[in-house]
């Protein structure tokens, strides 16, 4: 009999999971739809800015935006995926108020207060040699990652409790409200650079009006039974020690993704003697950049996801989550790697244009190789589902080093070719060691 009520227990399990398996799929749809509405209007900012913006100012703002997101990426997005990942264990015990947040602020503050001290220490430095002497995109870059602490904070509340569709929402209202400031120089009631790198720093603080609206809106569904301040050391009470491992972990990752994505355009611009070959490499690189974005939305939804399945044993929803969402990825690559072969050169020439000739089969490598850096992704989110964190670091990290000392290497002679050929295969050797970190 206990052998019966064991397999009874695990088949109840799984067909929770299964219900779960269904939310996260509508959770998915809802947030894809928000962040591809996000990624065509934020598309609309910067070619409206380019229009009523000189070159050199255009170039400013579009610094700006780089500085800022690189920053933001690398000390805010362990924050983000702490709380999605600790909230939704909870959840799946049963714990649907009181999530501690001590720990995910301190860390939070911690990561924004390190950041302030140093643009506060460089600032001389950072405005002459990052932005010409511009003290306005300074500020802006100030304030604007100091508010996207918070936005980024929000972000994970919402992933963590499922609550996708506000999550689009807030991805959503920033876009919109960050366009609104380049509208109003397009429609004369305002003018100048500065104005328009001010939609910057504001959109993250406009777009937390979506918190009072989730809070009031979770605090009308909560039940007289639920938990508000219930403390259960199996569902995710965050010691100091655990969170900081954790966010540690989750920003090691982000660095070393950041390296794969920005490391070639740097690399090849320190030593090519072509000034302008930095820039093709990063018009490649976008093959890759485009559907990562994109796949944020999965990732974004994934995490919490199957942090519920691991906490509560779904193991077979689980492993067909992981299956179907890698199975989509496969054709989606396969789609691509077959568009760049036939179209490929042509379709570069068409979007970016310039006097260069794009090879067609280092396209193909840089689809194939887009292919395994969302698989990596995939992978990336089940190992930290599964309190791995710490080995998914060391894999992006080892192939972070490896990618960049190919690129020092310079066995192939041409250096566009190279990061093509590079880019391919670190990613495949880094979903080969996230599939082993998922199959310890």
């Amino acid at each position: 009999m206990p052998g019966a009520l064991k397999r009874r227990a695990t088949a109840e399990r799984d067909d929770v999971a299964t219900d779960r398996a269904a939310g996260y799929g509508r959770g998915a749809r809802v947030l894809s739809i928000g962040i591809a509405s996000t990624g065509l209007v934020t598309f609309a900012y910067f070619s409206a800015a380019s229009h009523v913006l000189d070159e050199v100012d255009y170039k400013g703002v579009s610094l700006l935006w780089s500085v800022m997101f690189l920053i933001i990426s690398i000390i805010y997005r362990p924050v983000e995926q702490l709380l999605s990942h600790t909230i939704s264990v909870r959840r799946a015990h049963g714990l649907r108020g009181g999530h501690p947040l001590r720990v995910p602020v301190m860390i939070q503050a911690t990561f924004a207060a390190l950041f302030l001290a140093v643009a506060l220490a460089g600032g001389e430095q950072i405005r002459d040699e990052v932005f010409d002497g511009s003290a306005a995109l300074y500020w802006v870059l100030v304030v604007g990652v100091l508010a996207y602490a918070a936005s980024y904070f929000a972000r994970g509340w919402l992933a963590g409790h499922e609550r996708f569709g506000l999550y689009g929402g807030l991805v959503l209202l920033e876009s919109v409200s960050r366009f609104l400031f380049v509208f109003a120089v397009v429609l004369g009631i305002a003018q100048g650079q500065t104005v328009v790198a001010m939609g910057i720093a504001a959109a993250p603080l406009v777009s937390l009006v979506v918190v009072p609206w989730a809070l009031r809106s979770r605090a009308g569904r909560r039940g007289p039974d639920d938990p508000v301040t219930d403390e259960h050391p199996a569902a995710g009470d965050l010691s100091v020690r655990r969170g900081t491992g954790f966010a540690a972990a989750v920003l090691a990752i982000m660095a070393a993704e950041q390296a794969l994505l920005n490391g070639p355009v740097v690399a090849v611009d320190a030593t090519s003697t072509d000034a302008a070959l930095a820039g093709f490499v990063f018009n490649v690189l976008l093959i890759a950049r485009a559907p990562l974005q994109l796949f944020q939305a999965v990732q974004t939804s994934l995490l919490p996801h199957l942090s519920g399945l691991a906490a509560t044993e779904g193991g077979e929803a689980f492993k067909r989550a992981i299956r179907v969402t890698v199975g989509a990825i496969g054709a989606f690559t396969a789609a691509v790697a077959l568009g760049l072969l036939v179209l490929g050169p042509l379709a570069m020439d068409i979007l970016f244009g310039g006097d260069f000739d794009y090879g067609r089969w280092g396209l193909v490598l840089m689809g194939i190789g887009m292919g395994f850096h969302l698989v990596a992704g995939t992978l990336n989110q089940a190992a930290l589902a599964r309190g791995r964190a710490k080995w998914a670091a060391g894999a992006w990290l080892a192939c972070a080093a490896l990618f960049l000392g190919w690129l020092a290497l310079g066995a192939v002679g041409d250096p566009l070719l190279r990061v093509e050929v590079g880019y391919c295969v670190t990613t495949a050797v880094l979903a080969g060691a996230l599939y082993a970190v998922d199959r310890r």
